[in-house]
């Protein structure tokens, strides 16, 4: 269950105390937080600059929805994972097919997401 490192996760989160969590289990993983956004500007902007294997977005971001993130990432080739406390209706039909916990979610669902997103790259 641990990947020594080698997989950088970049986190797109709105609440500081479930990016602290995120990040305890990413480490407990032996992954890499690599960087973190807290809005759909501050991630896309991030884009530019953060290296990373795979990103964990939060479908709501303070009441505004993830999905231009998502579209960003899609058109790169960039592997992400969908983190969500609404069921799976919520999420448009072409993002069906990416990874998704639900929240709360446990370690070994972050698991299984991200070795899916990674094989999936």
């Amino acid at each position: 269950m641990t990947y020594s490192g080698d997989v950088r996760v970049f986190v797109v989160e709105d609440e500081q105390l479930v990016v602290m969590m995120i990040e305890s289990m990413l480490e407990e993983l032996g992954c890499t937080v690599s960087g973190s956004a807290r809005s759909v500007p501050e991630a896309l902007a991030a884009l530019e600059d953060i290296a990373f294997d795979v990103a964990l977005l939060d479908l709501n971001l303070a009441g505004v929805k993830v999905f231009p993130v998502a579209d960003a990432l899609a058109a790169k080739g960039l592997p992400f994972i969908i983190s969500s406390g609404y069921d799976a209706s919520a999420i448009p039909e072409v993002y069906r097919h990416v990874p998704t916990v639900p929240k709360p979610f446990r370690i070994e669902e972050l698991d299984a997401a991200i070795r899916k997103a990674v094989s999936q790259a």
